[in-house]
């Protein structure tokens, strides 16, 4: 696997995509009222913050707004350089760096100088504003790759990166690359690639475009959209507020069509849930990860390393080639499982499967040795109580 900083590997690999859709069933956090955001418990899991860059134009501003209307129940933090065509009335404030604005809808926004960029994180992460993911929007020009090493090396402790989404017009392809030749510096740094606007070009021509982007892109995942429509379950985990049940429409589906099956659905992933009673073995576990396979961009949940760790459970969150695990202990009376979600486009599910079940141990001749949590123990944020391990 390439280098990593702070768990994110920027390396050039290969990928495609096609997708379905299903839903994730872990960490979804409890449902809540937006009516009553008071009711609504305060949040002490770390908040993923996504960098959403890409070249004037390509629908940065689109897919954003689509993130917005397609919340419910889900807290969104923006951070924008100007507010622009956030297309919201209360964003009538545009350009004033500093505000922040509420939504209405339990979302914030606020207007940023990027090289202040963890002084606002530290506004939108206290506890009180209840986010469950911040979405920072670059300007048209930005270096992508400076904005994730900021956010990669804040000190504060309340987010984890959630991945670098970049966004091209399939219609503008050719010359925005013309005009904009560190295009390719950025495709192999992203996570996700969307490639907007396919309504405007041919079948063959999104085909070269595809192909292009994904050779340029590595292992990122590509996804084509209309309109910036990829679900937002594709980059966080949305809150289904209490009364909804989770996949009927909502009055946003039906003013903006998104889940009209006449009208251009959004981009849709899939993904694949294990549970395993066996523990797995650390090595073979990081030999999947540090190959991680075309389409996957994300997996969560729960790892039992066994005797290798039998006081703690191993808490796993890794978003394109970013990796962190979490240790913490057991909860008393329950059963100890692995179990994992994995979100991607056009995935092998089968092959999945049957790679992570190579992980399981194979009874006592296949315990760890003392040594082999080494590789997972390089993706556990480091205290200053705690030496990284050799």
């Amino acid at each position: 696997m390439p280098e990593t900083v702070s768990g994110h590997a920027p390396g050039p690999e290969t990928a495609s995509a096609r997708v379905s859709v299903r839903k994730p069933i872990l960490g979804i956090p409890q449902p809540w009222d937006p009516k009553e955001p008071e009711a609504r418990p305060l949040t002490t899991q770390q908040i993923p913050v996504v960098v959403l860059a890409g070249f004037l134009g390509a629908g940065k501003t689109t897919l954003l707004n689509h993130l917005l209307r397609s919340s419910r129940g889900t807290r969104i933090g923006v951070m924008v350089n100007d507010f622009g065509d956030i297309g919201i009335d209360a964003m009538r404030i545009a350009g004033q760096v500093g505000s922040t604005v509420s939504l209405g809808n339990g979302c914030l926004c606020c207007a940023v100088d990027v090289s202040e960029l963890d002084e606002y994180l530290e506004v939108l992460t206290r506890p009180e504003s209840r986010l469950d993911v911040i979405v920072i929007e670059a300007s048209g020009l930005a270096e992508p790759q400076e904005l994730v090493r900021m956010v990669l090396a804040s000190e504060n402790d309340r987010i984890v990166y959630g991945g670098l989404v970049q966004v091209v017009d399939a219609a503008e392809f050719s010359a925005t690359r013309e005009r904009h030749p560190e295009t390719d510096r950025h495709l192999p740094i992203a996570d996700l690639v969307v490639v907007n606007k396919t309504d405007r070009v041919s079948g063959a021509e999104l085909l070269a475009v595809h192909e292009t982007v994904a050779g340029l892109a590595g292992k990122a995942v590509v996804v084509d959209a209309t309109h910036g429509r990829i679900d937002p379950e594709l980059l966080f985990d949305r809150v289904v507020p209490e009364g909804e049940i989770e996949g009927q429409m909502s009055i946003e589906d039906i003013l903006y069509g998104d889940g009209d099956p006449r009208a251009h659905t959004h981009t849709s992933y899939e993904t694949v849930s294990l549970t395993a009673a066996t523990p797995l073995h650390p090595r073979r576990l990081m030999a999947f990860l540090d190959a991680r396979p075309e389409g996957l961009y994300r997996i969560k949940g729960f790892v039992d390393f066994g005797a290798a760790d039998p006081d703690n459970r191993y808490a796993v969150h890794a978003v394109g080639r970013f990796l962190r695990f979490y240790p913490e202990r057991w909860p008393g009376g329950e059963e100890r499982l692995t179990q994992l979600v994995l979100i991607g486009s056009g995935v092998d599910a089968a092959g999945l499967r049957k790679e992570l079940a190579e992980c399981e141990q194979n009874g006592p001749q296949d315990a760890p040795d003392e040594h082999s949590m080494w590789g997972v123990l390089r993706y556990v944020q480091q205290t200053e109580e705690e030496p990284e391990a050799p």
